[in-house]
């Protein structure tokens, strides 16, 4: 933990040493996904993004526990408090339970996560599993005078709350502006203003989920939920809260007033948020029926795709840019992706097959640490990636006689593609990440090579050319190098 990490925290606008609570020990709580559908490239960026901060923080020792919720329940159409509920409304399209709704697509989502290589929180709490900590942190708003009751729906007091507080101090709305631009909606009039928020909201009587409370037979706000969890299992006050810049207003807008109502005090230390994927320049999302979901992207089964692209490829696509910035999808870009990966495989595999050939190290510079030093200026993944491809221009030039590395030079790089490329950035080997155990036909390969350099020696092309040929045929490329033979699969 001696080097400094910068983050930027969006409620400053300023990046920060970051310093946890209580040392050795970090409190992180991400937003996850409402689960009515399958996961989407959009829901890839959080989920990569944080993993890569996971991943850091426990590189440099830290104990994490890693929060991420699953909200099941109050997730309303458009974000707002009035309409059916998303998980309720697929149930009852498809005439199912919404738990059936909820486990079904919670277990594709796991699997797609699992595919990327994204490492599991520590604990997945979901919001209908915590409906009594919901209601008693309602009771708390209550108390403190920043919430009302209006028709058995309990809503928080904006204006009430603006008077003693700001709210819009994370996404810089202005109370004023907001009034301007919110226009009132029919089923609003039980609140005070349009600018007020559901803490609890009364069911009608064809809801599907609803449960007792003291104002009404109901369910809980969708704002609710993360600040109740976030304080049931990192404390009245922890360090990082993450999620998608789409999420900054209202969602945790909301959690922050919800938080300083119930507790007094701002819950959250350092706020940070990832920027959105794109196609032809606007957000990808469920709303606007223009996302791909991750499935499709792995089968090649969408008019936007030429081919399938496999995980890793999705994930390196995601990192090429910084978490901050907009990334635009498009097909180019992800054959652009692939390529970048290809090199990153196929320079792996010279690397485990380069020899030292001195033992003076030669003049390189240390890509470890310069990739470490990205990392750690808020979580830079495309500088940390320019290093290892500087890095692969050296592997190359060493397998191709040009260079001569020392042992030392070696573990070097080892250490930069396994400590940076597969530990903290999570790009796997090739064959790690099919799950496939390829020793077998790569000890095959190996000894073919071996038989075809006997031939060599012995001057028979016949045989050498005919294992080459044959090999090609099966999809391998031989190359000839000055340290002996070296193959890779075609992409």
């Amino acid at each position: 933990m001696e080097s400094t990490l910068l983050l930027y925290n969006t409620l400053t606008r300023n990046k920060e040493a970051f310093k946890p609570l209580m040392p050795g020990h970090v409190g992180m709580y991400v937003c996850g996904p409402t689960v009515y559908g399958d996961a989407h490239l959009g829901h890839a960026r959080p989920a990569i993004t944080f993993d890569i901060l996971y991943r850091l923080l426990l590189h440099k020792g830290y104990k994490v526990r890693y929060v991420r919720n699953i909200t099941d329940v109050g997730h309303l159409e458009h974000d707002a408090d009035e309409g059916e509920d998303k998980i309720a409304k697929k149930a009852r399209l498809e005439q199912l339970e919404p738990m059936e709704v909820v486990q079904y697509y919670l277990n594709r989502y796991h699997h797609d996560m699992e595919a990327l290589n994204v490492l599991p929180p520590s604990i997945e709490p979901h919001a209908s599993g915590h409906i009594i900590e919901q209601i008693e942190y309602v009771k708390r708003i209550l108390e403190s005078g920043y919430a009302y009751e209006s028709c058995g729906s309990i809503y928080f007091d904006v204006a009430r709350y603006n008077k003693d507080h700001h709210y819009g101090i994370l996404s810089g709305r202005n109370i004023d502006e907001l009034r301007n631009t919110t226009r009132e909606l029919d089923g609003q009039s039980e609140k005070r203003s349009p600018l007020d928020f559901a803490l609890w909201k009364k069911a009608a009587p064809e809801h599907i989920m609803h449960w007792p409370s003291p104002w009404s037979e109901g369910f809980p706000g969708w704002h609710l939920e993360c600040s109740t969890m976030g304080r049931k299992y990192l404390g009245d006050t922890f360090d990082i809260h993450g999620g998608g810049m789409d999420l900054m207003f209202p969602h945790h807008e909301c959690e922050i007033a919800q938080s300083v109502a119930a507790q007094g005090h701002p819950a959250v230390r350092y706020w940070m948020h990832n920027n959105m994927i794109t196609i032809a320049g606007k957000k990808m999302g469920k709303s606007y029926n223009n996302f791909i979901t991750l499935e499709q992207f792995f089968k090649g089964e969408h008019e936007l795709l030429s081919r399938p692209y496999s995980p890793m490829v999705i994930r390196l696509f995601i990192l090429q840019a910084h978490y901050r910035s907009t990334v635009d999808f498009s097909d180019e870009a992800l054959q652009g992706a692939e390529k970048a990966l290809q090199k990153l495989n196929e320079a792996r595999t010279r690397l485990n097959n380069l020899k030292a050939t001195t033992d003076t190290d030669a003049d390189i510079p240390d890509f470890t640490a310069k990739a470490l030093e990205a990392l750690d200026d808020d979580l830079n993944t495309p500088i940390a990636l320019s290093h290892i491809f500087e890095a692969v221009k050296v592997i190359n030039a060493a397998g191709d006689g040009i260079l001569n590395l020392s042992q030392n030079n070696i573990d070097s790089l080892k250490k930069l593609f396994g400590t940076i490329l597969t530990d903290l950035l999570g790009i796997l080997p090739e064959d790690e990440a099919a799950g496939l155990d390829t020793t077998p036909y790569k000890g095959a390969v190996d000894l073919l090579l071996e038989v075809r350099a006997n031939a060599k020696n012995a001057k028979d092309w016949n045989t050498s050319d005919l294992i080459r040929n044959r090999l090609a045929e099966l999809g391998f490329t031989v190359k000839d190098t000055k340290n002996g033979a070296e193959w890779s699969l075609k992409q």
